[in-house]
């Protein structure tokens, strides 16, 4: 799959995302990457780089204090090859982007992997 195709699709989720969302994402900067880093496979717990989807780097919302200011943005990472390995088709791919986009995005927003379980987010 050409990164121009994956891009849009990440780009299409976000737009897909509602309008009340998307307006209070700020400082927080989405992009793909191939595989996560190890520091990153170790924050979030995991041994082999193609278990990890997609990565939420920084404070959530639900967390900043009045002392948040001049910091670099969040970063959402998506990350290709974990997403390729797991889909056979280019909706597959569409629909894996969008939900781990929803995902890290609800991170951002405070909600952690067990609020999302129980709220039936996977």
């Amino acid at each position: 799959m050409e990164d121009a195709v994956f891009e849009q699709f990440v780009a299409e989720a976000l737009e897909a995302l509602p309008e009340v969302f998307r307006e209070r994402l700020e400082n927080v900067e989405i992009v793909v990457e191939d595989w996560p880093d190890r520091r990153t496979m170790r924050l979030a717990g995991v041994r082999s780089p193609a278990d990890l989807l997609g990565f939420y780097h920084g404070v959530p919302l639900t967390r900043r204090t009045s002392n948040y200011m001049l910091v670099l943005p969040d970063k959402i990472s998506i990350y290709r090859q974990p997403i390729l390995m797991r889909c056979r088709t280019l909706e597959e791919v569409r629909a894996m982007v969008a939900r781990t986009l929803r995902h890290e995005i609800a991170h951002y927003f405070g909600i952690d992997d067990e609020r999302l379980q129980e709220i039936g987010a996977y």
